[in-house]
């Protein structure tokens, strides 16, 4: 299975509607291979707050209809990262969007954990409340986002699921790139699943972005890292690789805490 992450640059002097159009072009590029990532909020920048509620959308809006035909284009699966969603009743969700190779919509995920303590995201958005999985052909996605990568009990939910990977777009700082990488790691080896974190490029609304899009294997070993500007990272993925290692060393199976026990009469 083939994989493409693009790493694409939020730069503020670009127009949301240009920005759409590159992306579209990009995704259009990666033609034979089978699953494509976008990284978070990147129609309007992660960090970019005070544009979110001009820029929200519905999960049908203008960033999912160039998304699909750019998907269905390419033939490929798509997370197209994701955008600021107004819901029904005005509430914004950082929200990510799956699209099939037809250009369907296949899942959407609202971001669990929102990131900012008492402002940004955190006080200005909706909290997600169900994981979601999406089962490609060749594999079972668990989705995520960005400041959800710090919280494992997340991830372990995705593995009882049926996650065989995670995906998760982000818009992850500079200032914390050794964390990323670290976490990166971690939730792959703890998970025996494959890891495939997208970041952005550039800098939005002052923050720079630590960019290095990497993918982990699910014996957390890296199988590709970006640098810190703009790049398509490309990479094949064995997909029986999460099988054999969880044959091969069955940590999963002397889980305890977090399993329901037997009961006992």
């Amino acid at each position: 299975m083939r994989a493409s992450l693009i790493q694409i640059a939020v730069d503020p002097d670009e127009s949301v509607d240009s920005r759409r159009r590159r992306a579209a072009s990009l995704v259009r590029e990666q033609h034979g291979a089978d699953l494509v990532v976008l990284p978070e909020l990147w129609p309007v920048g992660a960090f970019a707050y005070q544009s979110f509620e001009d820029e929200a959308e519905s999960p049908a809006g203008p960033t999912y209809e160039a998304m699909a035909k750019a998907a269905s284009d390419a033939g490929v699966w798509l997370h197209a990262g994701s955008v600021v969603e107004k819901g029904s009743d005005g509430t914004l969700y950082n929200t990510s969007l799956v699209l099939s190779p037809s250009g369907e919509l296949a899942a959407t995920y609202r971001k669990i954990h929102r990131f900012g303590f008492d402002k940004g995201e955190a006080v200005m958005m909706g909290a997600g409340e169900s994981l979601v999985t999406v089962a490609l052909p060749e594999l079972t996605l668990g989705l995520a986002t960005c400041y959800d990568l710090r919280f494992p009990e997340l991830f372990r939910g995705l593995v009882d699921a049926g996650a065989q990977a995670f995906v998760v777009p982000a818009g992850w700082p500079a200032r914390r790139r050794e964390h990323w990488t670290l976490l990166a790691r971690a939730r792959a080896v703890e998970n025996q699943a494959y890891v495939l974190a997208c970041g952005t490029a550039g800098t939005h609304a002052g923050v720079e972005q630590a960019g290095h899009s990497i993918v982990v294997d699910p014996w957390g070993e890296v199988l590709a890292e970006a640098g810190p500007g703009e790049e398509v990272l490309s990479v094949e993925l064995d997909v029986t690789k999460v099988l054999t290692t969880r044959e091969q060393f069955p940590v999963l199976k002397d889980r305890v805490l977090g399993v329901t026990a037997p009961r006992r009469d």
